[in-house]
């Protein structure tokens, strides 16, 4: 006998917590090479780099965020600019039945960790086209920033309510 859902009734997966990817995209893009184009050929040590990441959720729609990377990279040799990038990659992602507790790490850690990789692809390659080796960024513990962001704003809130 095959499995029937009787006329009227959900199937029993309809109220499953769930959430997908709708797209992705660019929405900032900046790549900086103040030395050009003699930067390109100088020699010397290696530069000194300096990256940042922050992740930024707005809500779109009952059901649709968009998840947003901010990424900031920086190389310098002997207080000089080489090349200042800045990246904002970003995706909509759908999030159904999902209990308002577990929004915030969801979107804040899992959501990035799905984006990451591209986010990489796009800083990588823009340096590379930039005229410089790819620039590589290890992965991203967006556990431990959610976590640090978290402890951070607890603080803020304990030292404004003493105040």
């Amino acid at each position: 006998m095959a499995d029937e859902t009787p006329t009227g009734a959900a199937p029993a997966n309809a109220t499953a917590p769930s959430y997908s990817l709708v797209g992705q995209y660019i929405r900032d893009l900046s790549f900086e090479n103040p030395g050009a184009p003699g930067s390109v050929m100088l020699g010397g040590p290696n530069p000194q780099f300096s990256v940042s990441i922050n992740v930024g959720v707005k809500k779109q729609a009952d059901d649709l965020y968009a998840v947003e990377i901010n990424l900031t990279a920086k190389a310098e040799r002997d207080s000089t600019v080489l090349f200042n990038v800045e990246l904002v990659y970003g995706g909509v992602f759908r999030l159904r039945n999902v209990p308002e507790t577990t929004l915030p790490p969801l979107l804040m850690v899992e959501c990035p960790r799905m984006l990451f990789p591209f986010a990489r692809h796009v800083l990588a390659n823009t340096v590379q086209l930039g005229g410089f080796p790819p620039l590589m960024m290890e992965p991203v513990d967006f556990n431990g920033l959610y976590l640090q962001n978290l402890k951070n704003l607890q603080a803020q809130s304990a030292a404004n309510a003493a105040n």
